[in-house]
């Protein structure tokens, strides 16, 4: 497909001197931060629990995929990911790796292990090996905590903000520096699961020409996944000191008016929203992050919206636009 989509993320190569270790390479930020790498000519180093490569393929192609230095592995297993970071010199960490809200609440124990200690494992070998380029996921979810306030506790958010903590007593107690961001709704080509994901599968809908209602209105956090990526590239190509934290919000803009952008572009498009507002805050403060990253790349909604549609509408001319997530 027309990589495009991609091409406006790319960054300089001589911004890292090694591997970039990305972890959750097969989830949606995973692969639009791999793929960005791999077209930057960066090297990369993607882990998965799975070697199922179709979001990245779905922004690179089959065949580039299939040439991105991808290795099957347990969050969960230490020795072993020190033993890839290591024989792969990696130089920096993109840990991405996670179960979201509703599969944590599935499984808790399960959801403690991938989110959590898969985070501890990550900020160890970081200790273990000297890499001082760190950027971890956190999310939105954690402010709902302490319990209380007007948003939504959930396990998942529980947590992402134990891991929050744990970053900063690494840094506090083994100098193990890092920078995590709370990412709020992440939209695009890739995007296929988690209760934030309809918007994009409204507008997956109106290209597959199918009716898709999305079952909250109101405002809503947009923010494309290839600024998303771009972020946690930008923070982790420089040696940062502590373990900020940082909110990563994309655009602030209506459930409604998001859907009329994409009747712009499919006036047929039998695509909606109803319901109540969603239960987290759509409209946070990134400026901080702005300030203190290198700059990367920002995207309006219009144009991300645009991107995204454009971006299914080439896969299906291709024959490769995926089933409507259930």
């Amino acid at each position: 497909m027309d990589n495009n989509l991609v091409d406006k993320f790319l960054v300089d190569k001589s911004r890292f001197d090694g591997t970039v270790m990305v972890t959750g390479a097969g989830g949606c930020i995973g692969a639009w931060v791999v793929a960005i790498l791999q077209r930057s000519g960066i090297s990369v180093l993607a882990l998965d629990l799975s070697e199922d490569r179709r979001r990245v393929a779905l922004l690179l192609g089959e065949d580039e995929a299939a040439r991105v230095n991808w290795q099957a592995s347990d969050i969960t297993d230490f020795t072993t990911l020190r033993h890839l970071a290591e024989t792969h010199n990696a130089s920096a960490i993109i840990h991405l790796a996670g179960l979201q809200v509703p599969f944590c609440a599935a499984n808790p124990a399960l959801g403690a292990r991938v989110n959590v200690e898969g985070t501890i494992n990550i900020l160890q070998v970081a200790r273990e090996l000297g890499i001082k380029r760190n950027a971890y996921a956190s999310s939105i979810a954690s402010l709902a905590l302490p319990p209380g306030g007007p948003y939504k506790e959930t396990l998942y958010g529980a947590y992402k903000l134990a891991n929050e903590h744990s970053a900063f007593v690494y840094w506090s107690d083994w100098q193990v520096p890092s920078i995590g961001l709370r990412p709020n709704v992440v939209y695009g080509v890739a995007r296929d699961q988690g209760m934030s994901s309809k918007n994009t599968t409204a507008i997956h809908a109106a290209v597959a020409g199918s009716r898709f209602e999305i079952p909250y209105t109101g405002d809503y956090s947009w923010l494309y996944a290839g600024e998303a990526a771009a972020a946690f590239i930008a923070a982790a190509s420089f040696e940062a000191e502590g373990a900020p934290v940082f909110d990563l919000n994309g655009r602030c803009e209506t459930l409604e008016d998001g859907l009329a952008i994409v009747k712009e572009l499919a006036p047929d498009a039998e695509v909606s929203c109803s319901g109540p507002e969603f239960p987290f805050p759509a409209d946070l403060d990134e400026s901080a992050l702005r300030a203190f990253v290198p700059e990367y790349h920002s995207i309006s909604v219009t144009e991300g919206v645009r991107d995204t549609f454009n971006g299914f509408a080439a896969l299906k001319a291709e024959g490769r636009l995926p089933s409507l997530p259930e």
